[in-house]
């Protein structure tokens, strides 16, 4: 076993000794063919736990070494030609308007240029705040943003795009919205700044095209404001929670006496601290509906999606582990390029060494089988290397389906929430008319009747009225949630089908393909070594 403490500090120049280890072969016509390392230049979670700056550039030399294999083009062409130029901040530059897709509506987005900026609104000392803004550019033919050809540039900041999640969270409940990036204080404190802002960049960039390519998303009032208004987003930021709870606080001894639910508010989830009454009111009926041993008035019936949220669970579970062996995977296949790098480099010194003192003919035949041995190891590494980019690339699928499950959950939980909604109301209702009820037989036995009891009366037969109407609603509310959920569902089957055959196809053809290219380049070793082999016997 090589340990590399044998080395020294000459294992520090191993990439450039193999790079410029000379290969025997003359490199391939040209074909047009692009690198497909190119392919994976954008950030992926594989990608940065195991693969190295040296890795990404010895890459870069590999289509000069070795001829395609028979199927090339399926290979590096088919599952490749996503790769685009940078603009200098690891964005995407934008495409010509000819490129285009003119058949179809598109919608597409690119966020570069990150800027730092001065927060003179919240600071007490001048200069003490500072926060970074990005340049988003958006290009679309769709009527919503004016037809085709329409182009529009911003500048928002991280605090922009929560409070664009934030309304869309409310106003497309029960739709699978893709989740925003964290906001990473950790990793701000941790990290270089220009990592952290260009990670940033990329995660925004991730998250605003799927939002672009959301069906219902992308034609969103909140969506357009984002992309299109300059200035000060006109969206309305959210209220902190300390702010909610202090107005739910205020709130609750009116609440008290008038109980009633206001219809407009019973189509909005109960949280956030702005009404603390109904929140307690929901929160006895899931634990009455947990613990209480009573059926709730209404009840989910739906077994359909019931089997589906099942099966949800299950896939979510297999797919984490899905993933997690895909890393295993990436991380055992640059270990085993680094290892056959190092094993050329070992080569490459042995035969220096057999070379200097060369006293024989024997000597200098086996210092030549050893630098056919070096460069066929330097030519594997190099391919498992490459080979890890595209396993990368294709793999990282898995990662964002993990991603999608976190949405998926999210609208599961908007249909759980508009169902204790609407169980809590019925129960309210159920309530209030046994208290009709009986106050009015109380007021029955009393010869012309109690004022007082009438008069109470009357106020909860009001109650009763605003309730029903808060129901209502709330049933409204759930029937889209239910029916948003539903259409929701069947597209992601529909995209999961396209996106799990490309993702497969393209891993398969790649470990073929270079699979092909390492049998090669070990082949043409072995019948170099042949004679030598025959000798010896």
């Amino acid at each position: 076993m090589m340990s590399q403490e044998n080395h020294g500090d000459e294992d520090s120049d191993l990439p450039d000794e193999m790079e410029s280890l000379v290969l025997d072969e003359p490199p391939p016509l040209s074909n047009g063919q692009s690198s497909p390392s190119s392919a994976a230049a954008s950030p992926s979670p594989f990608m940065d736990r195991h693969t190295s700056p040296a890795s990404a550039s010895a890459s870069q030399h590999f289509n000069s070494i070795l001829e395609p294999p028979s199927y090339a083009d399926a290979v590096f062409t088919s599952f490749d030609s996503s790769s685009s130029a940078s603009n200098g901040h690891g964005a995407a530059a934008p495409e010509p308007e000819s490129d285009a897709p003119a058949r179809s509506e598109f919608l597409k987005v690119w966020v570069s240029d990150p800027l730092k900026e001065l927060d003179l609104s919240n600071s007490l000392v001048p200069g003490g705040n500072s926060y970074y803004t990005y340049l988003i550019t958006t290009r679309t033919n769709m009527p919503e943003y004016g037809g085709g050809g329409s182009e529009f540039t911003v500048r928002r900041r991280f605090k922009d795009v929560v409070t664009l999640a934030d309304r869309l969270a409310e106003s497309y409940r029960g739709f699978f919205i893709p989740i925003r990036p964290d906001k990473s204080v950790v990793e701000s404190q941790v990290m270089q700044i220009e990592q952290f802002v260009e990670q940033r960049r990329a995660a925004l960039s991730r998250y605003l095209n799927k939002l672009a390519a959301h069906p219902a998303i992308k034609k969103s009032e909140e969506l357009r404001v984002f992309l299109v208004v300059n200035g000060k987003l006109p969206l309305m930021r959210s209220v902190d929670v300390a702010s909610r709870m202090l107005d739910g606080a205020v709130r609750l001894p009116r609440q008290l006496v008038v109980e009633a639910v206001d219809a407009n508010e019973a189509a909005q989830p109960a949280k956030g601290g702005r009404d603390l009454l109904r929140m307690f009111r929901e929160l006895k009926q899931s634990v009455v509906n947990d613990w209480g041993g009573v059926k709730p008035i209404v009840v989910e019936e739906d077994k359909e999606f019931l089997e589906r949220k099942e099966k949800v669970v299950e896939f979510e579970q297999q797919l984490s582990n899905l993933s997690q062996q895909a890393e295993l995977l990436v991380k055992a296949q640059q270990d085993m390029g680094e290892t056959m790098g190092e094993l050329g480099l070992a080569f490459v010194k042995l035969t220096k060494l057999e070379t200097e003192g060369a006293m024989f003919k024997s000597q200098t035949a086996r210092a030549t089988d050893m630098k056919n041995v070096a460069t066929a190891a330097v030519k594997s590494s190099r391919l498992y290397r490459e080979l890890n980019s595209q396993t990368v690339k294709h793999l990282d699928k898995l990662h964002e389906y993990l991603g999608v499950m976190l949405a998926v959950n999210g609208a599961f939980s908007d249909r759980t929430s508009a169902l204790l909604t609407v169980q809590t109301l019925s129960s309210d209702l159920v309530s209030l008319q046994s208290r009709i009820e009986k106050l009015e037989a109380a007021a029955s036995k009393i010869f012309g009747g109690d004022r007082s009891r009438m008069r109470k009366i009357e106020e909860l037969k009001e109650t009763l009225k605003v309730s029903e109407e808060a129901k209502a609603c709330a049933v409204n509310e759930y029937e889209r949630i239910k029916e948003n959920n539903r259409n929701e569902v069947e597209r992601l089957d529909r995209e999961r089908h396209d996106d799990f055959m490309g993702m497969l196809k393209g891993f398969v053809l790649n470990q073929a393909g270079y699979a092909e290219k390492m049998a090669n380049a070990w082949e043409k070793l072995a019948e170099e070594t042949s004679g030598y082999a025959k000798d010896g016997s």
